[in-house]
C-alpha cells in the first residue's frame, strides 16, 4: 500500500482538512506540501514521503525537535537544556531553554548610523516615495531631507542618538544603541513544533526567533515615518535594542541576496550560505536562507513563506520557513504554537524586560506610545500596526479604534501626537 494510502487527516477545530493528491511523481518531491490558511481551511499536497500527524495543534511525528547541539557556544551563558514550558494556547509542553549574551563572543557588528554625510553607515528600509533598501549614506539622507526628514546640520554632522541611554534630542535622529555587556536573554522555544489554528502576523518589533549563532530574530523596525527617527540596521540587517542587546532585523546569513536584488553595496561578515538553516523561529519551526538544498529556489510556499521539505537537519521532510529574496527577508507571519513568556532579558528597559516601559521605548518609539498601549489593553505592536495601517501621521481613528477593539475616544484621549 503506498505510504500515503493509510494517512487520515482528522476534522480541525477551526474548518476541515482538505487534501490534495500530487502530480503523480514519484520520491521525495520537496514542493508538493503545501499549508495554506483561507477562512479556516488548510489545504495540504502530500507526496510520496512518509508524514503523519499533520493535523492543527498536533506535533508533527516526522518534525526535526529542536537540535541543542545546534547552537553556537559564542553565545551562550550556560548550555541549553530542556524545561516544562506553557504554550500560548495554555498547554503544557516542553520547550528548549537557551541562555545568550547581549551579543555573542567575536560576532562583528556595525556600521550603523554614520557620523557625518561624507561617511557610510548601515541599512535601512525605507516605506515610503521611493520605498526600498538603502545604505545609510549621503544620497538616502539627502532623499530623507527632500522629504521633510532632516537628519543632518547644515554642516553635514547627522543627528545621532545612543538611544539605550538618552532619548531623541531632535525631531529626527538616527538612534545606535551602545552595549550592556551584563545583560542576558532566555528564550524558549517548543521541542515539539505544533500548527496554530491559524497563522500570527509578525507585526512591527514582533518576536520572529533565534538564529543558531544566539542573536535574536525580530520583525520590522519601528518606521521613520511612524516615530520621526531611525534606527539604524548594520550592513547585516541587525542593531542594539534601548537595553543593550544585539538583535537581527533580517536574515543576516543570506543578507547578500536581499542586498544584490536591492542593488546596495555592503558587505556583512556574517558566512552566507542561501541554503542554510538559520535558526528556529519561536513556535519550533526552522528558518532557513532563500534556497532549498543544493541551491535551488523552493516552491509550493505557504503565506508564512514556509512549506514541507528536506532539510540538512531532516532527509525526509520537515515543515521550514525560508528568507525571502527581497528586505525585509524574514516570514511575515508564524504558522505555529509558541509559547509564553518566551523571551525575557534582565535588561534595565526595552523588549523582554521586566520594566518594558522605561527608556525610550523599543528602537526609539515616540514618548507615549508604550503608556497608550498599556491604557488601551493593547501590545505596542498591536498599537503600531494598526496606526501604520490607518494612516500613520494622518490616523483615520475611527478604523484605527475598530481594529484595535477600542472606542475613538479612547484612542483620542491617550495617543500622543506624530512628530514633527
Amino acid at each position: 500500500m503506498p505510504l500515503l494510502m493509510a494517512l487520515v487527516v482528522p476534522i480541525l477545530s477551526k474548518g476541515q482538512a482538505v487534501v490534495e493528491k500530487c502530480d503523480g511523481k514519484p520520491g521525495p518531491v520537496r514542493e508538493h506540501f503545501v499549508s495554506k490558511y483561507n477562512n479556516g481551511i488548510v489545504t495540504m499536497k502530500l507526496c510520496p514521503f512518509l508524514v503523519t500527524g499533520l493535523a492543527l495543534g498536533a506535533p508533527f511525528a516526522a518534525q526535526a525537535q529542536i537540535d541543542l547541539a545546534a547552537f553556537s557556544d559564542a553565545a551562550m551563558v550556560q548550555p541549553p537544556q530542556v524545561v516544562d514550558c506553557t504554550l500560548d494556547t495554555g498547554a503544557a509542553a516542553q520547550c528548549a531553554q537557551i541562555t545568550v549574551r547581549h551579543r555573542p563572543e567575536g560576532l562583528g557588528t556595525g556600521p550603523f548610523c554614520p557620523a557625518t554625510t561624507d561617511d557610510a553607515g548601515g541599512l535601512w528600509y525605507w516605506t515610503g516615495e521611493g520605498k526600498g533598501l538603502y545604505r545609510i549614506d549621503a544620497r538616502f539622507l539627502i532623499k530623507l531631507d527632500a522629504l521633510g526628514y532632516s537628519f543632518f546640520d547644515p554642516d553635514g554632522t547627522v543627528h545621532v542618538t545612543d538611544i539605550r541611554l538618552l532619548a531623541p534630542s531632535s525631531d529626527h535622529d538616527c538612534l545606535a544603541a551602545s552595549l550592556d555587556d551584563t545583560v542576558e536573554m532566555v528564550v524558549l522555544l517548543p521541542m515539539a513544533p505544533m500548527m496554530a489554528d491559524e497563522p500570527t502576523p509578525l507585526g512591527t518589533v514582533a518576536k520572529v526567533g533565534l538564529a543558531l549563532d544566539g542573536v535574536p530574530i525580530f520583525a520590522d523596525a519601528p518606521a521613520i515615518q511612524d516615530t520621526g527617527h531611525m534606527p539604524a540596521l548594520d550592513v547585516c540587517g541587525g542593531h542594539v535594542d534601548p537595553g543593550g542587546w544585539y538583535h537581527w532585523h533580517a536574515t543576516a546569513s543570506d543578507i547578500d541576496t536581499a542586498l544584490g536584488a536591492a542593488g546596495v553595496q555592503a558587505d556583512c561578515a556574517v558566512h552566507q550560505a542561501p541554503d542554510a538553516m538559520f535558526g528556529y523561529a519561536f513556535d519550533g519551526f526552522a528558518m532557513l536562507g532563500s534556497a532549498d538544498l543544493g541551491g535551488v529556489a523552493p516552491v509550493g510556499l505557504d503565506d508564512c513563506n514556509g512549506h514541507f521539505g528536506p532539510t540538512a537537519a531532516a532527509p525526509t521532510g520537515e515543515y521550514h520557513y525560508h528568507a525571502t529574496v527581497g528586505f525585509p527577508n524574514l516570514p511575515p507571519c508564524l504558522v505555529g504554537i509558541s509559547a509564553q513568556q518566551n523571551f525575557t532579558t534582565n535588561a534595565a528597559q526595552g523588549i523582554g524586560s521586566a520594566n518594558a516601559q522605561a527608556g525610550p521605548g523599543p528602537g526609539g518609539m515616540p514618548p507615549g506610545f508604550n503608556a497608550a498601549a498599556t491604557a488601551l489593553g493593547v501590545s505596542i505592536e498591536e498599537l503600531i500596526a494598526a496606526v501604520r495601517t490607518g494612516g500613520g501621521r494622518e490616523l483615520n481613528f475611527g478604523q484605527t479604534a475598530a481594529a484595535l477593539g477600542v472606542t475613538e475616544a479612547a484612542l483620542r484621549a491617550v495617543l500622543p501626537p506624530p512628530p514633527n
